[in-house]
């Protein structure tokens, strides 16, 4: 009986953290404009108007990204993890680019190093 008991709670967990993790990464595809931009270092005024200006990402269902940063994105690819807290973007070479993400219906905030950037869904 007990182990009936443990294995239901469990299962119950499991499932949980599932679909709390699926949630986050539904409310991220879609794509998004950047809004705007907290320089952490130092990043001159034409920088920044142009991640401003141009500043995209589409993210996909099958794990794919495109977009524009700093230079354009056309084949790369996400993970989100740690219950939708981090984000970790590889661009077309795989080098990854890791930052702390909050995911909102209608913002996606992707905070590293160099930047706090916020998007506005499209």
């Amino acid at each position: 009986m007990k182990n009936s008991k443990l294995f239901t709670l469990l299962f119950a967990i499991v499932v949980l953290l599932m679909v709390s993790c699926h949630g986050k990464r539904n409310r991220l595809i879609n794509s998004w404009k950047v809004t705007e931009v907290e320089a952490k270092t130092s990043i001159n005024d034409s920088t920044k108007n142009a991640i401003l200006t141009n500043g995209t990402l589409t993210f996909t269902e099958d794990g794919h990204v495109t977009g524009y940063l700093l230079r354009e994105i056309t084949d790369g690819t996400y993970a989100l993890t740690q219950k939708g807290t981090k984000l970790v973007i590889k661009d077309e070479v795989g080098t990854p680019y890791e930052c702390v993400s909050t995911i909102t219906d209608d913002k996606l905030v992707l905070d590293t190093k160099e930047a706090k950037l916020t998007f506005s869904k499209i």
